[in-house]
């Protein structure tokens, strides 16, 4: 219990930083976005960013959760999850090429040694299918990738996990984004996404070393 305390207290903070600026400018955060939601240009230039985001994942502490529920908010849920789903998927693949080619010093690079060592102990049992239960774990997703690259997985082994793995996610991101566009949940909705990430990392964390 005392393990969840602190991420716990952590998450009720972080559920604010979305909310607050809504509770506090609310007219004005609600004209803004509405004005950007009418530019016609705004739909290709969101697709544009998250994919472009998504994709440097592996380079930049990206929360792709908040970004797939942009998608889905801004896009709607099919083109969202469409969006969501190539810029997961190059930022896998990117990941995974250079850790095939540059081995453990590019992976320790980006990646500390305790999070490589409790993705090798996971993958040490489990094989291909940890890249499934990891791509929802901020960190350890990464981590799974650099480290089937490290150990020169072929792309026929990593490719499907990652694709399915990375779809399912950005569907339920995505859909869970035009809900919340349809009830004016927006900043309920980017609580949930930050806070829900962190949930699963902090369960992994206390659950890996048993």
């Amino acid at each position: 219990m005392r393990d969840l305390l602190r991420p716990m207290m952590f998450m009720s903070l972080v559920l604010l930083v979305p909310i607050l600026p809504f509770l506090i400018f609310g007219a004005q955060m609600n004209a803004w976005i509405e004005h950007w939601k009418d530019e016609p240009r705004a739909a290709p230039i969101t697709a544009a960013v998250i994919i472009g985001l998504l994709a440097s994942d592996i380079f930049l502490p990206v929360p792709s959760s908040v970004l797939s529920t942009m998608g889905g908010w801004r896009l709607g849920w099919i083109e969202g999850t469409i969006v969501s789903w190539i810029g997961m998927n190059l930022g896998a693949i990117i990941g995974f090429a250079l850790a095939r080619k540059w081995g453990t010093p590019f992976a320790a690079w980006f990646s500390k040694p305790d999070q490589l060592q409790r993705m090798h102990d996971l993958s040490s049992r489990l094989g291909p299918t940890a890249l499934i239960l990891s791509r929802g774990v901020p960190v350890l997703a990464e981590a799974s990738v650099l480290l089937m690259g490290i150990h020169g997985l072929t792309w026929r082994r990593f490719l499907p996990p990652v694709l399915l793995s990375n779809l399912g996610i950005s569907l339920a991101y995505a859909a869970f984004g035009d809900v919340a566009e349809q009830n004016q949940w927006l900043p309920l909705a980017l609580g949930v996404s930050i806070a829900l990430p962190v949930l699963l990392a902090t369960i992994v964390r206390v659950w890996m070393p048993k």
